[in-house]
């Protein structure tokens, strides 16, 4: 990682999932910036996959993965 990124926690729901886990973000730039510019997918790193009910369980654990944009119907910063 460069010293102009930084690890951004979010937490991202799908129609069907919870994903908790961390996007790079230039420094300064912000999540909604980071959505509108990326591509089909964005990359999630240390990522949890999760039940979208309450008290879910975790369903997947992964160093990394992509999540399809047009998947993601809310994101928020932290967990």
């Amino acid at each position: 990682m460069t010293e102009h990124e930084n690890k951004t926690k979010v937490t991202i729901l799908t129609g069907s999932y919870r994903i908790r886990g961390y996007i790079e973000l230039i420094a300064g730039a912000r999540v909604t910036d980071f959505l509108a510019d990326s591509k089909e997918f964005i990359a999630v790193t240390d990522a949890e996959v999760w039940e979208l009910a309450i008290g879910g369980r975790q369903i997947l654990a992964a160093p990394f993965m992509n999540v399809n944009r047009d998947h993601i119907q809310i994101v928020t910063p932290g967990h």
